[in-house]
């Protein structure tokens, strides 16, 4: 006998749940707590299979029926309804979850946990704001490589071709992420390779000739403006030759005066390793008399704006600027090409042993790790000798 709403109405919960047929396999299963709910039975390629409709009086007698009667419709097409509806569910989850913002946060979410620095981060979140201001609430497959192009134009009209250039990088992960997690199938910044302006490639100004270097030092050892902390970076960059944002970011539990060493972490080395530096004696004192200034809080080179956060480099920047160097000639990034440039043409040191030094890649990660090791003492020797020609530099000997 079909089902009515008086009979449904008068359906009362058992000790075990128990089912009532209203026909073509659909039936109102009621529950041991009394809740009613619509399932339909059907066979597909010789497989018992069910469907979930939901629960009554929600979904009414009549709906019901109709959900059954679609379902019957596909079978007869050789559709099976669960897989319809489970399509049906992933296309609307597409609609309204699976958006490009969402995507892009996951995968900022996932670099932050493999660890990627929080410059890194930072840059990318800034790089997809610009991207979710224009198609951010989009599902990320109605996107079009049109209008990701118009996005692009918006920076490049601005003359920031390498901005644009990084954008539609980071527009391209968030894709390619898409497409491994199965939400998107195609990546459409691909098709726009070569549509861009390419950005003029500028290296870092840097006073490589000795003599010009020369000039650099003497005149970071003469200036007295600026604070102490500005004028301590620049001398530890000189000795030291890493990259700024390493030294920049530094805290005083990295360093260890007896061992002679700083530990840089790998979250904040461009290879994402840790590296280990050796210090001359003359870092060292420059770094005892910094620490007797900014020793009480763990920020080596706090900022005088805000002391919890590092100065910045345009700080170093501007420092040698205020010196008389251009951005033509000099930069904090620039000592250490000084420095490379120096010590190759010294022919004292193995050239491995000066590349490990400097934290660059190496032909593969075993090869690295064994070089770093390999050549420490020659490397602690290196420290002392460059430190005795930044010396002589001073003195103009």
């Amino acid at each position: 006998m079909k089902l009515t709403d008086t009979r449904i109405r008068n359906l009362k919960k058992a000790e075990k749940p128990y089912k009532v047929a209203d026909g073509g396999g659909l039936y109102l299963q009621v529950t041991a707590t009394g809740s009613k709910l619509w399932r339909m039975r059907y066979r597909f390629d010789g497989k018992q299979k069910l469907l979930s409709f939901g629960a009554y009086p929600d979904l009414t007698l009549q709906k019901a029926r109709q959900r059954r009667q679609a379902a019957r419709a596909l079978l007869a097409d050789g559709v099976d309804p669960a897989e319809h509806a489970k399509e049906a569910k992933a296309q609307q989850a597409a609609l309204t979850e699976h958006t490009f913002a969402r995507i892009g946060d996951e995968l900022v979410e996932k670099l932050r946990k493999e660890g990627k620095a929080d410059v890194t981060l930072k840059k990318k979140r800034w790089l997809l704001d610009m991207a979710n201001a224009d198609f951010g609430e989009q599902p990320i497959t109605s996107i079009t490589a049109p209008q990701v192009l118009k996005t692009l134009r918006k920076v490049e009209a601005k003359g920031n071709y390498e901005s644009a250039r990084r954008l539609r990088s980071t527009i391209g992960s968030v894709f390619r992420y898409a497409i491994a997690t199965a939400r998107a199938e195609n990546d459409p910044t691909y098709a726009l390779r070569g549509a861009l302006i390419e950005p003029t490639v500028t290296h870092m100004a840097a006073a490589t000739e000795r003599e010009d270097f020369a000039e650099v030092v003497r005149a970071i050892w003469a200036y007295h403006s600026g604070s102490p902390v500005t004028r301590a970076a620049l001398k530890l960059l000189t000795l030291l030759y890493t990259r700024p944002s390493e030294l920049r970011l530094a805290h005083w539990d990295e360093f260890d005066f007896e061992k002679a060493i700083w530990t840089v972490p790998a979250a904040r080395t461009k290879l994402r390793r840790e590296h280990t530096k050796p210090l001359s004696k003359m870092a060292i004192d420059i770094l005892e008399e910094l620490q007797a200034l900014t020793g009480r809080d763990n920020r080596v080179f706090p900022s005088l704006i805000a002391r919890d956060k590092p100065i910045s480099e345009n700080t170093l920047n501007q420092a040698l600027r205020r010196m008389g160097f251009t951005k033509e000639e000099h930069t904090s990034h620039g000592f250490r090409a000084s420095a490379s440039s120096l010590l190759n043409e010294s022919g004292l040191w193995d050239r491995d042993a000066i590349e490990a030094e400097l934290d660059h890649a190496g032909a593969d990660q075993i090869r690295r790790a064994y070089h770093r090791a390999r050549y420490w003492e020659e490397r602690v020797k290196m420290a002392d000798w460059w430190a005795e020609e930044i010396d002589g530099f001073i003195k103009n000997d």
